[in-house]
């Protein structure tokens, strides 16, 4: 892996000499460089972005190349969009950045160089080592509390480890380190907030009681306000694990949307930057909205959401996912979208066989997710022998998806969805734990389940 890195350093610095000549030249200005190559681009166009705010749209040439200087450029933190994906780029002036990713395989192929390389190579790989951690981790949530701990402080300690020796390597500034240290804590300190509810979930224990009192005394660490991370992703998702722990004692089991709009007036107490609020808010919206879809309950909900959110763009997407939640309600037709199987051949609805079928999904990225699905969708099929089963991939290179299947053969009909984005805009696949419950008619039965809920079965009846 390490010589595959090398090489590509050395392919950049014969093929981008020009490029590093202007940032020698300019070394001592606060000009930026920004420059690259798209390899099998998904467009002509990549975006900077600092604080979600398009600050510039980069064309690629015929080449899918880019370089552009900017005189201007404030130090900070930012992101680089080629759609659908992006990544973080943390930026000083002064610096001269040059990215090489094939678009196929983003973050695992991304790559920097230049002067200002070090800190970014360092965040692209933490996240890449807290991603595959998450990926193989899927049943550290099914572990009694001291054993939970006991996994997590391993792989906490190991990432500690890196993050120090960079740290001291590197020498970077206390602004950065506030990401950078944000990325090594904050996903971490999420597994932590998640813990009591996923226990439960799957194991239908109940543990949020049972907690030592000091379990959750990293909070007082925190600082929620922090305009800096406001849309830093690893701060935002532990800010939305945290509020489902804080309402955790005062759950009320039977009204999903009371407890939600709980959280919500949770946030608007906790949160006085508008921006970390409306944030919070906005996420707790939307995995309220793919937990109930009773169109009362709601309305209800999106009352007061409007009321405290201020965010116009959040606000109307939220509105335009509870339109797209609606089309998958009890006793109507999954939205047509494609898929093919393993011969090649492409079908536009789930085969049932005139059977109650559930559609679940998996990615070749989550390997730990891959295994215990079908091992778990594989134990429901012989106590409901009835039921039927399809998986549908959701990688977005079908070869991936072949490759996974010639090493395990589950057993259980394997489908491809071809276009990632129209599955998750029809069918508002946003998380791979999501299951569809079909009738033997093929219309919706329970369109938002998930196969690990230790009363799955009770679903099936």
């Amino acid at each position: 892996m390490m010589i595959a890195y090398y090489k590509k350093i050395f392919f950049y610095t014969l093929f981008f000499i020009p490029f590093f000549l202007i940032s020698c030249k300019e070394e001592q200005e606060d000009k930026v460089y920004f420059g690259g190559e798209i390899i099998n681009p998904n467009s002509k166009f990549l975006y900077l972005c600092k604080e979600d705010k398009v600050i510039d749209t980069i064309e690629l040439d015929n080449n899918n190349r880019f370089l552009v200087k900017y005189d201007t450029l404030s130090s900070g933190m930012y992101t680089f969009r080629h759609e659908p994906e992006y990544q973080y780029m943390y930026i000083e002036k002064g610096d001269s950045l040059m990215v090489r990713l094939n678009a196929q395989e983003f973050d695992n192929s991304l790559t920097f160089c230049g002067r200002g390389d070090e800190k970014n190579n360092f965040l692209i790989e933490l996240f890449l080592r807290n991603e595959e951690d998450k990926n193989s981790s899927f049943d550290i949530y099914d572990e009694p509390l001291k054993k939970f701990e006991y996994r997590l402080n391993k792989e906490y300690e190991k990432r500690k480890a890196f993050y120090d020796e960079k740290k001291e390597e590197i020498n970077w500034n206390d602004d950065f380190d506030l990401y950078a240290n944000s990325m090594l804590e904050m996903p971490y300190l999420t597994k932590k907030e998640l813990y009591p509810l996923v226990y439960q979930f799957r194991t239908n224990k109940k543990v949020c009681g049972l907690l030592p009192k000091d379990y959750y005394d990293y909070r007082k660490k925190i600082d929620f306000n922090n305009q800096k991370l406001t849309d830093f992703s690893p701060f935002v998702a532990y800010l939305t694990a945290m509020l489902n722990n804080i309402t955790c004692h005062n759950r009320k089991e039977t009204v999903i949307v009371q407890n939600n709009i709980d959280r919500l007036k949770v946030a608007d107490s906790i949160f006085t930057n508008k921006s970390i609020k409306n944030s919070v808010l906005h996420n707790i919206a939307f995995m309220y909205l793919l937990e109930d879809q009773n169109t009362s309950n709601n309305k209800a909900f999106l009352s007061q959401y409007y009321k405290l959110s201020t965010d116009s763009c959040s606000r109307n997407a939220i509105k335009d996912i509870a339109n797209a939640i609606q089309s998958l309600a009890k006793n109507k037709y999954l939205p047509t979208i494609e898929l093919i199987d393993l011969q090649g051949k492409r079908i536009s609805s789930i085969p049932t066989n005139s059977k109650k079928t559930v559609v679940f999904f998996w990615s070749s990225e989550a390997k730990s997710h891959l295994k215990l699905a079908h091992k778990k969708a594989i134990e429901i099929m012989k106590r409901n022998p009835s039921i039927n089963f399809v998986a549908v991939n959701i990688d977005k290179d079908p070869t991936q998806w072949k490759k996974v299947l010639e090493h395990h053969h589950f057993g259980i009909p394997q489908f491809h969805a071809k276009d990632f984005e129209d599955i998750q805009d029809k069918w508002v696949i946003t998380k791979i734990h999501r299951a569809i419950l079909l009738n033997e008619d093929k219309t919706i039965k329970n369109a938002f389940i998930n196969i690990f809920d230790a009363e799955f079965d009770n679903y099936l009846k």
